[in-house]
């Protein structure tokens, strides 16, 4: 059983196909022991590439903790870097079924190795029912979240995946984002971005993941960050979005409504799991 460990901004992930994995499935408690990072290989998440019926590939991508997600900015990256080195994809643009849809990455590469990503992360949504959050209004754009002794307001945006934006950096923002995450407003729980507006065209962003926690960067989370930045009006639409693990590049273009997502994805290593691993936490299919 293989893996080939990757990275986008430090944002990691476990990657697989079908036959690299047979004859065993993947399950939630599984994808937690390999992504413990002291007792398995260590990982934000595990991403799976697999046949699809109405696009190149389909990505399952699931978090840390044995959640599903429906989408993944860096993931996907990721998974753009892989397919096309390894010969699954041919063509510089191709399309990637998800949980939210088809997603379209644009490889930049150079003698064949990937260099960089631009992914076609569709349109953002500020609808409540999209998102899903549960307050009231045609747009969750200034919504007043008290947690403990705070109050926050948001802006719900869904890009695939909930995410719950908020302009200003509390010191303990990670005591925050793990509160929020699982704030009754969002059903399914959401990702949390705190946000430092350097200027019109730069931003820092610290994120808290859902069913991961904090993490040293966020694809989805960058887009998200800077739709709710445009619709308040303090940001441009083409921004340099400063994480932990490095920089990222978003564009709200305003002819078609999307956002493009610019970035690396680097390979690591291939893990092998150790036989006694394999009896110890997973079973056969069937």
């Amino acid at each position: 059983m293989r893996f080939v460990k990757m990275h986008g901004l430090g944002n990691d992930f476990l990657l697989c196909t079908p036959e690299m994995v047979e004859p065993f499935t993947l399950s939630p408690s599984f994808v937690q022991k390999l992504c413990d990072r002291h007792f398995g290989i260590g990982a934000d998440g595990v991403i799976e590439i697999l046949p699809s019926e109405v696009a190149d590939v389909r990505m399952r991508i699931w978090n840390a903790d044995g959640s599903e997600a429906e989408m993944c900015g860096n993931g996907i990256r990721c998974l753009a870097k892989f397919a096309f080195e390894r010969g699954m994809v041919t063509k510089g643009i191709f399309r990637v079924e998800t949980r939210a849809g088809i997603v379209i990455p644009r490889v930049l590469h150079e003698k064949g190795r990937v260099v960089s990503v631009v992914v076609d992360m569709g349109k953002p949504s500020f609808v409540p029912s999209t998102i899903p959050m549960l307050v009231d209004g045609e747009k969750a754009l200034f919504v007043p979240i008290r947690i403990e002794d705070r109050e926050f307001t948001v802006a719900g945006v869904s890009l695939g995946n909930p995410h719950a934006v908020i302009f200003e950096f509390p010191e303990n923002w990670k005591h925050y984002g793990a509160l929020i995450e699982h704030h009754p407003l969002f059903p399914h729980r959401t990702n949390v971005e705190f946000v430092q507006v350097v200027n019109p065209r730069d931003i820092v962003v610290r994120v808290w993941e859902r069913g991961v926690g904090a993490t040293l960067a966020c694809g989805t989370g960058a887009c998200a960050a800077v739709a709710a930045g445009v619709e308040r009006g303090i940001l441009d639409r083409k921004v340099r979005v400063q994480l932990p693990g490095g920089e990222l590049y978003v564009t709200w273009e305003e002819s078609d409504g999307h956002i493009y997502l610019e970035g690396p994805a680097e390979e690591v290593c291939t893990c092998t799991l150790a036989e006694e691993a394999v009896e110890k936490w997973i079973l056969p299919k069937g």
